[in-house]
C-alpha cells in the first residue's frame, strides 16, 4: 500500500470515529463520500473500511452496515489529538468566574469545578481533594462549648479542616483555650506530626490532651490512602445512548456504589504532567471495560496532588474531555500552589 493510500485510510478511520462520536450510529461509506472530499470512488472507501475491520480498528454489525470504532480505533484517534488542546475562551472565562466565587472554600470550589467540567463534556467528572504525603499543622482554634467541653478546629496544609469535640476532667475557660491555641500556633505552624512529636517540651495536662488529639487527627490524615472526591454528572453520562439498556446502566451504578472503585481509577493516575486517556479494555479493572477515562494530576509535586478526570462511554468527545481536564487541572494547580506557598 502506498503512503497516499495509508494516509487516506487513516483519514477514513478518523472520519468514522469522529462521526460516530457525534451521532452514535454506524458510519456508512456513502456518508463518508457525501460529507468528505477524499477524491476516490465508493469502492475504494469500502475497501479501506474492510481493511480497517480486518485489522481490528472498526467493526461492522453486518456486512453492508456502517463502521463502528473499536478500542484500537479510538486509541488511534486519541493519539491524533494534541494533549495541549484548549477550551474556547468564553468557556475558560465562565469556569474561572465560577471558581473565583469559592476561592477560599476548598470543598465548594472543587464541587463547582467538577460540576462545570461535567456540563462541558456531558459525562461524569471527578476531582479528588489534594493530598499531601505528610500533612502540616497550619492553624488551631479552640472554642469553649461548656465548662468541661470545647471544640477543636484544626486547619492542616492544603486547607484541610478538621473539627473534634474535646471533653475535660476539669473546668476550662476560653482564656485558657486561647492561650493554648496561641502557643501551639507559634510553635507548630508549618510542621509535620513527626516534627511536632520530636520537640521536647513541658506541657500542662490541658496542653497534653489537646496536643494528643492534634496528633491523632494528623496521623489519621496521613494514613488516608486516597483523598475525598467529588463526582458530578453521573446522570449526564447515563443519558448517553450507550446506557439505554437497563443492564448497562445498573452496571455503572453498581460500579460507582462499590467500595474501592475509585482506587482502581486512581491507580491509573499519571505520575508525570499531562493528560492520560484510558480506553475500554486498557483498564485493568474489568468493570471499567465499557468506559473510557481521561485523567490528569494537579497540584504541586512532592507537596500536594489530586486528580481531575472525566468518565464516560468509549464514544466520548475526547477532544473536549482533554481540553476540559487540561484547563481545570491548571486552575486547581494554581490554587494549590498558592496554598502551599502559605503553609
Amino acid at each position: 500500500m502506498s503512503k497516499a493510500a495509508y494516509k487516506r485510510r487513516d483519514d477514513v478511520l478518523k472520519i468514522i470515529v469522529s462521526e460516530y462520536i457525534a451521532t452514535a450510529t454506524p458510519v456508512a461509506s456513502e456518508m463518508i463520500l457525501r460529507h468528505h472530499s477524499l477524491g476516490v470512488s465508493p469502492a475504494t472507501i469500502r475497501n479501506d473500511m474492510a481493511s480497517l475491520e480486518e485489522e481490528g480498528f472498526i467493526t461492522r454489525p453486518y456486512t453492508s452496515s456502517g463502521g463502528v470504532p473499536l478500542d484500537k480505533g479510538y486509541r488511534f484517534y486519541v493519539e491524533t489529538i494534541s494533549r495541549n488542546v484548549g477550551l474556547p475562551g468564553d468557556e475558560q472565562k465562565r469556569i474561572r468566574n465560577l471558581m473565583d466565587t469559592a476561592v477560599d472554600e476548598y470543598d465548594r470550589l472543587l464541587k463547582i469545578a467538577a460540576t462545570a467540567m461535567a456540563q462541558i463534556v456531558g459525562n461524569a467528572a471527578i476531582i479528588t481533594f489534594p493530598k499531601s504525603s505528610e500533612s502540616k499543622f497550619r492553624h488551631l482554634e479552640l472554642v469553649e462549648m461548656q465548662e468541661y467541653m470545647a471544640m477543636l478546629v484544626l486547619i492542616l496544609s492544603n486547607a484541610v479542616l478538621r473539627r473534634q469535640t474535646l471533653n475535660f476532667d476539669t473546668p476550662v475557660t476560653q482564656q485558657q483555650l486561647n492561650e493554648t491555641a496561641a502557643k501551639f500556633n507559634r510553635e507548630y505552624t508549618g510542621q509535620t506530626n513527626n516534627q511536632i512529636a520530636a520537640k521536647k517540651r513541658d506541657l500542662t495536662p490541658l496542653e497534653r490532651k489537646i496536643l494528643g488529639t492534634i496528633s491523632d487527627i494528623m496521623s489519621s490524615e496521613d494514613a488516608i490512602e486516597h483523598s475525598d472526591s467529588y463526582l458530578e454528572g453521573v446522570r449526564l453520562m447515563l443519558g448517553q445512548p450507550e446506557f439505554i439498556q437497563r443492564e448497562r446502566m445498573l452496571g455503572v451504578l453498581e460500579l460507582m456504589e462499590a467500595k474501592g472503585w475509585l482506587k482502581h481509577l486512581i491507580d491509573w493516575q499519571v505520575t508525570d504532567e499531562g493528560v492520560k486517556v484510558i480506553i475500554g479494555e486498557e483498564n485493568t479493572e474489568t468493570s471499567l471495560h465499557g468506559l473510557s477515562l481521561v485523567l490528569s494530576n494537579y497540584g504541586v509535586p512532592e507537596q500536594a496532588r489530586g486528580t481531575v478526570g472525566v468518565i464516560g462511554p468509549k464514544r466520548m468527545d475526547y477532544r473536549k474531555a482533554i481540553s476540559a481536564v487540561n484547563y481545570i487541572s491548571s486552575l486547581l494547580s494554581e490554587l494549590v500552589a498558592r496554598v502551599c506557598k502559605n503553609d
